[in-house]
């Protein structure tokens, strides 16, 4: 789902994007997830529900 996310949001990048622009945010925003393209900030960000977020990421841990 897009969302348009406002106001006073505090995004963080994975410890995995090293310098470059090139990469994505999360924040924790009323119990979903938000992820936006860290080049494209004020457009809108995907939502997720918590659960499907840890269920993706522990999946792709699991294919590194």
């Amino acid at each position: 789902m897009l969302a348009a996310v406002r106001g006073d949001v505090a995004w963080r990048k994975s410890s995995y994007s090293g310098t470059g622009g090139d990469c994505l945010e999360i924040s924790d925003v009323g119990g979903e997830i938000a992820v936006r393209d860290s080049k494209r900030v004020d457009a809108p960000a995907l939502a997720f529900p918590a659960g499907a977020w840890r269920a993706f990421v522990a999946e792709a841990k699991v294919g590194r």
